[in-house]
Parts: structure tokens; C-alpha cells; sequence
């Protein structure tokens, strides 16, 4: 069964669980009657779960587990406080066996405190933790989608991503601008600041700072946006001045979730999906005592449609 969340409220709530039933997660009957001690429980903590590279990873977790006797747990992590809760709280062996956690790097003291209790964790979308098989190289990623711009003969490629200090410690953002930086360079170009612009994460956030690019004096002839989402703001920006895509200004984004296909966006495609399914493949694994199967995930691609 699914948790009733009882550490979200309000509108978050709400979101969570139209979120939940975008998965259509359903357990597998045999958890109701298994009497080996243990919950037959995995825990997954996700920041920001409602936003769509999140839920396709949790889809690929829910359909692993759908095909086990394990229930899935949840907690959402959208501020400060609640991460502090997901750590402390919700991930600790007499609620669940073991814990995903995604796209949320752990302090030295937590790992430390989660060693100490012997409790099962699999870090997702997390480059440094103890199963980096799972994370995608973003620089790499970041200088495939500007490697693409330049292959179509733009100059003045400008970057849209997050702002560099993230209260979580996210890097993928950081990391895609410095692929941007190395493409940029390695094809002989100086990088230009007036063509970076970083703030808060979101789509009407990124369709500000791309007002601010195409308000240049030069403006640029291509956006290297760092998430789907971002990129969809970009192209509302451009669109607002009355500008077409791609005819004026290219957009590329990154993740390709579900959205991008259906807008037609150019963007950089990364698993999310089989990355969820094979973090929750490992930590079953680990909890009935198998050998861990690692295997690389597929290899990033671009994926060009409509908007550059």
C-alpha cells in the first residue's frame, strides 16, 4: 500500500497525490500475505516529486516494484524542513527496509548515521554516492546539446539553468553549464556572462531570464536551456516578442520528459526511467541477499524534433 504522507500538507498534498496516480503504482498482492518479519517496504525520498524528471524516475521504481512484494513508501521533499525530516524520521528500519533515495546528495553525518544502523540506501541521479552507475555525466550532457547548436551554425549560444548555490546542494545545472563552457571552448569561442543567465529553478522563472537574453543589444541565436521545463519557458519568452522557433532563436533542453515530445522540443535525453528501475532492482537485491547486477545506463542522446 501506499503511505498516507502524513509529513505533507496542503496544496502540496495535493500535488503529491496527483503525482501518485500519474504513476498508477499498484503492489503486488502477494505483500499481504508474506509473515518474514520484515515491513516489505522501500522508502523513496525525492525532492520536488511533482515535477516531471522526478515522476518518471518514481515510474520506473513503481514498475519495478510492482512486479515484487514490496510496497512503496514516499516522502516528498519540497523545503529545508522536510529533508531534515526524511532523513531523520521517515528513513529508519522499523518503518521501512530500505531506502531510495533520489537526486538528493547526503552530508557526511548522514551517510555516517545511516551506515551505523546497517540500513539499506541506493543513492539515484547522485554522482558521488556509493553507486555512481546511476547517475548520468551531465557536463557531458551539457556539451552534446551545445555541440548540437553549433553543428547547426550558431555563434551566440546563450545558457538558462539554476542559480549556482542550491540550499539543497544540486549540481546537475551547474554541471550541463560547464559541458556548455567546454563545447564553447573546445570549437574555439570564448564563453560570453551576458549570454549565461541563472536564477530560481522553473519554467516562468526561465521565460524571465530568456527576456533578459533576447533584450541584448546582440541577442542570441540559441538557447541551451538546462531542464525540458526551463526550455518551455524559453520558448514562451521568445514567442511573447513575437520571435518563431527556430527560425529566430533555437531551444534545446535536457531530461526529455514527456512534455518535450509532445511540444516538439530538441532536447538532450537522459533514462530517467530506467534509472529508477534499476535503483530499485539494486536495493532488492541488497535486502534478500542477491549479488548486485551493475550495468551502465543507456548513454545520453539528443534527440532533435521541432526547436533546433
Amino acid at each position: 500500500m501506499l503511505n498516507d504522507l502524513p509529513l505533507v500538507t496542503g496544496p502540496t498534498r495535493e500535488r503529491v497525490r496527483a503525482a501518485i496516480e500519474a504513476l498508477d503504482y499498484h503492489p503486488s498482492t502477494a505483500a499481504r500475505g508474506l509473515t518474514s518479519g520484515r515491513w516489505q517496504a522501500v522508502g523513496v525520498v525525492a525532492p520536488f516529486f511533482t515535477s516531471p524528471s522526478a515522476v518518471e524516475r518514481l515510474r520506473g521504481v513503481a514498475e519495478h516494484l510492482a512486479a515484487s512484494a514490496y510496497s512503496l513508501v514516499m516522502h516528498d521533499v519540497e523545503t529545508l524542513e522536510q529533508r531534515a525530516d526524511a532523513l531523520t524520521a521517515f528513513a529508519r528500519p522499523d518503518r521501512v527496509d530500505g531506502l531510495l533515495v533520489i537526486s538528493l546528495p547526503l552530508a557526511d553525518d548522514e551517510h555516517a548515521a545511516l551506515e551505523h544502523e546497517d540500513f539499506p540506501i541506493v543513492m539515484i541521479d547522485v554522482p558521488d554516492a556509493s553507486h555512481p552507475d546511476l547517475a548520468i555525466d551531465d557536463v557531458l550532457g551539457g556539451r552534446l546539446a551545445t555541440e548540437h547548436l553549433l553543428a547547426a551554425g550558431h555563434h551566440r549560444i546563450a545558457f538558462v539553468g539554476d542559480a549556482p548555490a542550491s540550499p539543497f546542494g544540486f549540481t546537475s545545472s551547474e554541471h550541463r553549464r560547464q559541458g556548455y563552457l567546454r563545447a564553447l571552448r573546445g570549437a574555439g569561442m570564448e564563453p560570453l556572462m551576458e549570454l549565461q543567465q541563472r536564477g530560481p529553478h522553473g519554467r516562468l522563472e526561465a521565460q524571465a531570464l530568456a527576456d533578459r537574453l533576447l533584450g541584448l543589444v546582440d541577442p542570441p541565436t540559441a538557447v541551451f536551456a538546462a531542464s525540458d521545463m526551463q526550455a518551455v519557458g524559453v520558448i514562451e519568452a521568445i514567442r511573447a516578442r513575437g520571435l518563431r522557433v527556430p527560425d529566430d532563436v533555437a531551444v534545446i533542453g535536457f531530461d526529455d520528459v514527456e512534455l518535450a515530445e509532445i511540444v516538439g522540443l530538441t532536447t538532450v535525453r537522459q533514462p530517467l526511467r530506467e534509472s529508477g528501475r534499476r535503483g530499485a532492482e539494486l536495493l532488492l537485491a541488497r535486502l534478500e541477499g542477491r549479488e548486485e547486477e551493475r550495468r551502465p545506463l543507456p548513454r545520453l542522446e539528443v534527440v532533435e524534433r521541432r526547436t533546433a
